[in-house]
């Protein structure tokens, strides 16, 4: 297939990718406002809770995971990249606990983005030794078979093939791994299980996508706004809870801490 090039020479970004990872960044937003008006402002909005929304921020955190491994094959430095996502992510967990002890953020996306970049840039040559496709689909079903793990097994949507001894769950320093026990609590929480392995997936991928693989509406920029967007989704995470709480502050009069 034909690749697609920058006057440069070199593969072009694709615009696609940068427009929905700019929409599940934007989604994200409006579920923090949404979250933190419920939670904190007693505002009622029903839809929150209900079991089909968060089937709905599922799918575009995962969208958001995934795309987030393909661009790691456009960086020349993941470690670096991934020990600044992680620094910002302590950083949040820093700032959470102290403004709001119940919602601490012990274990967010950034902290899973942080060590999956850090993963993927000491072990891509290693990962790079299976075909792509083998990739691809050897980590889709990891990612498949530990969704469960929160309830103790392994499977996939009620299709358990496993039982996972209760004593992991039991130490609470594994709950990056997934091992959630009752005394752990997180207002954010992506373990590295299973959302790792649909990251990897992504950087396999990645690599159909920087060769310019893909069909072409992938290399296709139309909405420009959620493309500039979706390049600085690091920058909108970090800063946009506290411009939520700004502006409530000015409409409410008060901040709920």
């Amino acid at each position: 297939m034909k690749k697609h090039y920058t006057s440069s020479g070199d593969t072009q970004r694709a615009g696609f990718l940068d427009e929905v990872r700019g929409f599940a960044i934007l989604c994200m937003v409006v579920y923090h406002a949404m979250f933190i008006l419920k939670n904190f402002y007693k505002v009622d909005i029903p839809l929150l809770f209900d079991d089909w929304f968060y089937i709905v921020r599922d799918i575009f955190a995962g969208a958001f995971i995934f795309i987030s491994g393909i661009v790691c094959r456009y960086s020349s430095n993941n470690l670096k990249r991934g020990t600044l996502c992680f620094f910002l992510g302590m950083a949040v967990t820093f700032i959470s606990a102290v403004a709001s002890p119940p919602n601490t953020i012990l274990f967010g996306i950034l902290h899973l983005l942080g060590i999956c970049m850090m993963i993927f840039g000491v072990s891509e040559k290693a990962l790079d030794k299976l075909p792509t496709l083998v990739g691809i689909g050897l980590f889709v079903l990891l990612f498949a078979l530990t969704w469960d793990l929160r309830r103790g097994t392994i499977g996939f949507f009620g299709l358990n093939f496993a039982d996972i001894p209760r004593r992991l769950y039991d130490v609470y320093w594994l709950f990056p791994l997934g091992f959630r026990g009752r005394s752990f609590g997180s207002a954010d929480y992506f373990p590295l299980m299973p959302w790792a392995f649909l990251f990897l997936a992504g950087t396999y991928f990645g690599v159909f996508v920087k060769n310019g693989d893909c069909p072409r509406f992938f290399y296709t920029t139309r909405v420009r706004f959620l493309a500039s967007t979706g390049r600085y989704t690091l920058w909108i995470y970090v800063l946009h809870v506290p411009i939520i709480l700004a502006i409530l502050w000015a409409i409410f009069g008060y901040l709920p801490i």
